[in-house]
């Protein structure tokens, strides 16, 4: 959907998680909305999953999480099958 292997975005000192994915949602739309995360949610959606410097989202605070500054988040698509 979003097709991206790494992006960059400026967040205001004291940022959390959600507001990363918020501004994620604003700027890949619907189906980013629709799939992944919609403004307001306390998870992503199921099929996905956030890690913030290798550490999974829920151990740091779920998505009230504060980012610093070089913090590395990787969302991506959990895969399942056989």
């Amino acid at each position: 959907m979003v097709n991206k292997k790494e992006e960059h975005f400026e967040l205001e000192e004291g940022a959390s998680l959600s507001d990363l994915l918020n501004k994620l949602a604003g700027v890949h739309g619907a189906a980013f909305r629709k799939e992944v995360y919609a403004p307001g949610l306390k998870d992503v959606k199921m099929g996905f999953s956030v890690t913030v410097n290798g550490e999974l989202m829920g151990q740091l605070g779920g998505v009230d999480a504060k980012l610093a500054d070089g913090d590395n988040v990787i969302l991506m698509s959990l895969m399942s099958g056989g």
